[in-house]
């Protein structure tokens, strides 16, 4: 029976306490067909019979169970109060159990923005299906996009690969081609680089608008971003004739940035710098810490300068600001691109300029203290032997790849070194099959094989003892930093993209090498 009935509980259903202490349960109050299915419900979930009374309303607060539900009290006057009620069993010293408190809470407000709720969710349902189609077919479209483009990049590099690679053997071959022949070989190589410029830019601007650009952010030492993005340019300045230096306190500046997003953005800036200024004029990089907290990175030039109408249009996308016809070819994307990179990492990017005096292009970043400010600039890269030693025995390279161009650029460049032979295959298990026969010191293997792909080749050599300690090589027309990403994770040595660099190929393939030496107990070279 009820025996405490407090002045909310008068007020919310109008019964004085004197109409119900001792007299009613709060059953007799509440609504007989809820509190029927409540006995039902609890019956069927505990396995047991439980009455349609007050044992329904206190069942589960009996056995120590919290519980709150919801339902409907009759008010003294005949309406009809919703209601969330929270239920306790009240014990003694021993814990026994000596009565229960019941606290009812209003619920109309709750039910009315409820009712209000499936109003409005039955209105949009009218034109969900609109809706759902429209976005279904955007995604489809936008999916459509991403996958013409990779695929279309793939294609693409597949071919360029050849091109250039070739281009560079004849550049670099013996006897050294004459004045008119390298001409042409340097007007191939100028022109194929520019394409694959504008493949990689605009793939970038594609997954920058598809949100599918994924960050890792990280605290980086700006000094090593610096350092490197410098040493990137140093042959593009040194042709045009360019000094470049860097001032301000980079050593002690920390931010907080994706670091390939982050040297991609710096080396655009500088690159841009030093195509459209001067001959013989200066880039200075400068660093400094904002009064509001952000670390700006200033790449400053000696070019002819914009005007102010043109730094409205500076970010549009393949917008050159009448420089289409100059003598420096660029795509008119990688300004969007840099944009759009500074901002998925929270920063900003801006310019000022004068005419006839230059631009300042600057990033300002987010600083992290939470790295140690003076680390040591990255090593220089492993630099190629100047003899060969005739003494020293041959060693075997495994080239796996289905395309025939380029494993026949693989083999030119191979037969420039005394000290190696190629054996290859064209798919991926018989990949496999001769490395296990044959133990090559090092694996060069395409990822898009047929059959089998190169990074489940990759998993079963790494599975076998035989084949575990060789130094698997990605070289790969998959070049989105995602497939970089996922092939060094899958456990490459390294990741090469196509087109191949000469000097990338010829460096990573003896660093494969030396690491293949030392992994077998031999003297590396």
């Amino acid at each position: 029976m009820i025996q405490v009935f407090n002045v909310g509980a008068q007020r919310m259903l109008g019964y004085a306490a004197a109409e119900v202490l001792n007299l009613i349960t709060p059953a007799d109050i509440s609504d007989p067909g809820e509190v029927v299915q409540r006995a039902l419900a609890l019956s069927a979930e505990f396995g047991s019979t439980i009455s349609p009374g007050f044992e329904a309303l206190a069942f589960k607060a009996s056995r120590g169970i919290e519980d709150i539900y919801e339902l409907t009290y009759l008010r003294k006057d005949g309406s009809r109060l919703p209601a969330v009620v929270s239920v306790t069993a009240l014990r003694d010293g021993p814990g026994r159990i000596i009565g229960y408190l019941l606290i009812g809470t209003d619920n109309t407000a709750r039910k009315r923005a409820d009712a209000e709720q499936m109003r409005l969710d039955q209105a949009l349902l009218r034109t969900h299906g609109e809706l759902q189609a429209a976005l279904v077919a955007a995604e489809r479209a936008n999916q459509a996009k991403s996958d013409f483009l990779s695929s279309m990049s793939h294609e693409l590099r597949s071919p360029l690969n050849a091109i250039l690679g070739f281009a560079q053997l004849m550049e670099s071959g013996h006897p050294a081609p004459t004045p008119t022949q390298l001409d042409s070989i340097q007007q191939i190589l100028q022109a194929g680089w520019y394409l694959l410029e504008l493949i990689n830019e605009v793939l970038d601007l594609s997954l920058i608008e598809s949100g599918k650009v994924s960050m890792s952010m990280e605290p980086i030492h700006l000094a090593e971003v610096l350092t490197d993005c410098l040493a990137m340019v140093a042959p593009q300045a040194l042709k045009h004739g360019i000094v470049v230096s860097c001032s301000g306190p980079a050593a002690e500046l920390c931010v907080r940035a994706d670091r390939t997003r982050a040297k991609q953005v710096v080396v655009n800036l500088l690159t841009n710098a030093i195509k459209y200024n001067r001959p013989g004029g200066t880039v200075v990089v400068s660093c400094e810490l904002r009064p509001a907290g952000a670390v700006r990175v200033t790449v400053q030039d000696t070019g002819q300068g914009l005007a102010a109408a043109d730094l409205d249009r500076l970010f549009e996308p393949f917008n050159r600001l009448g420089q289409a016809q100059g003598r420096e070819e660029g795509t008119g994307i990688g300004l969007v691109v840099s944009r759009r990179l500074v901002e998925l990492m929270g920063g900003s990017i801006g310019v000022r300029s004068t005419v006839g005096e230059g631009s300042a292009f600057w990033i300002e970043l987010q600083p992290d203290e939470t790295v140690a400010a003076g680390a040591s600039a990255p090593s220089a890269p492993l630099s190629l032997p100047a003899a060969l030693d005739p003494a020293l025995p041959r060693r075997t390279v495994l080239c796996v790849e289905d395309n025939p161009a380029n494993l026949k650029l693989v083999a030119s460049l191979l037969a420039r070194r005394a000290d190696l032979r190629l054996i290859s295959a064209q798919d991926g298990r018989t990949g496999v099959e001769l490395a296990r026969r044959d133990r090559p010191d090092v694996i060069l293997m395409d990822i898009n094989l047929p059959g089998m792909s190169g990074v489940t080749a990759l998993g079963l050599l790494a599975g076998d003892p035989a084949t575990s300690h060789i130094p698997v090589v990605a070289v790969s027309a998959n070049a989105m930093p995602r497939d970089v990403e996922k092939g060094l994770a899958a456990g490459f040595f390294r990741y090469l993209t196509k087109p191949i660099r000469l000097t990338a190929f010829e460096t990573t393939l003896d660093e494969a090498l030396d690491a293949a030496a030392r992994r077998t107990g031999e003297i590396p070279r």
